[in-house]
């Protein structure tokens, strides 16, 4: 627990400048040590912040570093949070009129594999006018793969920690 404080302590009040070297060693030792639900806070500071890109560009980039499975259940579990409109949104990734089923779709892996990056950013920025809550939906399910967070670089990083630091130090 010290090796997490000491670190965690880094990051307390920095911004995007106070990036160390060490930055994606520590995000993976407090990922691993502390649970998702403060994961989950920490990206979604790091999502919504003026100081990372737009949080489209970021889930793109997360998407493509993700495994045909990981791609199917971030796309579905984005389709269960948008609900009806997740069938517009997700239907048109798949080619597909969901406005006459009014059902929303559900993505396979190999559908998924299908989809690019730049379709998902088209996807989530649409998303989020639909429901600006999205973020939280979508930081949840990234700090169940914490692995691919670490593919945002450094700026996301110093941010999901900081936030990660300043909820440790108030609970």
């Amino acid at each position: 627990m010290a090796i997490l404080t000491d670190i965690l302590n880094r990051y307390l009040g920095a911004n995007a400048g106070a990036a160390s070297g060490q930055l994606a060693d520590d995000f993976s030792h407090v990922a691993q040590n502390v649970s998702p639900d403060v994961l989950s806070k920490g990206l979604s500071a790091a999502l919504g912040s003026d100081q990372t890109p737009a949080v489209g560009q970021m889930v793109s980039q997360m998407f493509g570093a993700s495994t045909p499975e990981q791609r199917a259940a971030m796309l579905n579990q984005l389709s269960a949070a948008l609900g009806p409109a997740g069938a517009s949104v997700l239907g048109g990734l798949l080619g597909q009129s969901s406005a006459a089923s009014g059902a929303t779709p559900t993505i396979s892996a190999d559908q998924a594999s299908q989809i690019s990056p730049q379709q998902v950013q088209a996807a989530v920025t649409q998303a989020q006018q639909h429901n600006p809550g999205i973020v939280d939906t979508l930081s949840g399910f990234y700090a169940q793969h914490p692995g691919l967070v670490k593919t945002l670089g450094g700026a996301a990083l110093a941010i999901a920690l900081g936030k990660i630091s300043e909820h440790m130090k108030s609970a």
